[in-house]
């Protein structure tokens, strides 16, 4: 850790990171390799029992993931983090790192199709039961909790209303209850929001999205903020002696890293024996992408209102959302909690409804027609028929999904071509 504290600037580009020990390489060198040799037979041993910390095996751990795990948990102002295959499997294995059958999670119900499938099929499969509840509904949200609840999961930002989530009130609910808050913060990269500066336990991204940048690999991160007491006993996980690791107790049995006991559970459970592994070379990109990220999301921001803007003074559009759009439902949050933009996201819905919509999702130029977001092209889909198309129409309508609404990625594109792109499209329907 540097002697001072420095700007999430200077952290994008140098935190987790010492010179390569053999050839003082400056930049982050990618370790294609599988295995790493140990000293002698003790110092193996150490390393499986956990009494020593080092490279194991690929599958644990890479020194070039090392760094980026290092670096967005410094971003993020977490203890640790952890890289895995993909933003999915980070918030299933974070889920699953806590909870067991017969337990409970609350969750808010605007979450990308994706996760809400996870919760409201997947994990029932597993006897793990998923309770949601609307946004910033914290009277729903403490109604919901009881003893089996065992954590909280949020949203910063809504997929793809783009509601944003009140964090602290989320996190005083949380600490009421003994629970950790678990935050998806990835509309929300750390340059722009740090969720454990309001309370959040665990924080989530896709690194896919902004961080990355580029549309150019698949990849998650989860960072433990490295607070919660895990010694309550009704997080079995983490109390009760563990059948793979001799009965190694987590909550009690680390020593000076019992802080970060989750993402040493996290990586030792879920990366060890269930192999959701991020390869060298995916960190690697996606470490390309942290250094620019300070820069980009200052103009993805930018270009965001600028469209908002647009949008909701044109003849041909129903209405608008958009975070830092003045009078939007979510603007006071957006003022608290992401004063330096309010992220790459645009929503909108266009007089005429559903067909319109699919017409100029069909016939715009320059966006890109695809399932992504936080590219530094400029993105469109239409959600309803798309990537929440899985949910049913109640679980559309719970989460706010019009069958109209039209879901914007803006880019880094200059303004007056994006804006000409969605005026050319506009004025075909």
């Amino acid at each position: 850790m540097p002697k001072r504290p420095y700007h999430l600037e200077t952290l994008a580009l140098h935190a987790g990171q010492e010179a390569d020990p053999t050839t003082q390489a400056r930049a982050v060198p990618v370790y294609r390799t599988t295995a790493y040799k140990f000293r002698n037979s003790k110092h193996g041993a150490d390393l499986f029992a956990l009494r020593e910390l080092g490279n194991i095996y690929a599958r644990l751990m890479n020194p070039t993931n090392d760094v980026l795990e290092n670096r967005v948990a410094a971003l993020d102002g977490g203890a640790a983090g952890l890289s895995l295959a993909s933003g999915t499997s980070a918030v299933y294995f974070s889920i699953t790192n806590i909870l067991r059958a017969g337990d409970e999670l609350v969750s808010a119900v605007n979450l990308y199709g994706g996760t809400y499938t996870m919760f409201d099929a997947i994990l029932p499969q597993q006897n793990i039961s998923v309770r949601f509840t609307p946004i910033n509904d914290f009277a729903a949200v403490e109604k919901a909790v009881n003893d089996k609840t065992r954590a909280i999961f949020i949203e910063s930002i809504g997929n793809p209303l783009l509601d944003v989530a009140d964090i602290a009130g989320y996190a005083a609910i949380a600490k009421k209850y003994q629970l950790p808050l678990i935050v998806d913060s990835t509309f929300t990269p750390p340059t722009l929001l740090r969720p454990i500066e309001y309370g959040a336990d665990i924080v989530i991204h896709s690194l896919s999205k902004w961080i990355g940048g580029h549309g150019v690999g698949i990849g998650g991160i989860v960072v433990d903020a490295g607070k919660f007491d895990w010694k309550n006993p009704k997080f079995a996980l983490y109390n009760e002696p563990d059948r793979g690791y001799h009965g190694l107790r987590f909550a009690h049995d680390l020593g000076d890293l019992n802080p970060v006991a989750f993402a040493l559970r996290l990586r030792t459970v879920g990366l060890r024996n269930q192999g959701p592994t991020l390869a060298p070379d995916a960190a690697w990109q996606f470490l390309q992408g942290v250094e620019t990220l300070p820069l980009r999301m200052a103009k993805h921001c930018e270009n965001a209102l600028k469209v908002a803007e647009y949008l909701q003074k044109h003849s041909k559009v129903a209405w608008v959302r958009y975070p830092g759009l003045p009078g939007d439902p979510s603007q006071a949050l957006a003022q608290k909690y992401l004063p330096d933009g309010a992220g790459g996201m645009v929503v909108f819905g266009v007089k005429g409804g559903e067909s319109a919509a699919i017409k100029l999702v069909d016939n715009i130029e320059l966006f890109s027609l695809l399932a992504n977001v936080g590219d530094a092209k400029s993105l469109i889909i239409h959600p309803a028929d798309t990537t929440h198309s899985q949910l049913s129409g109640d679980a559309q309508a719970a989460g706010g999904l019009h069958a109209d609404l039209i879901r914007l990625s803006i880019g880094l594109e200059h303004i007056d071509d994006i804006l000409g792109a969605l005026s050319d499209a506009l004025d075909i329907i």
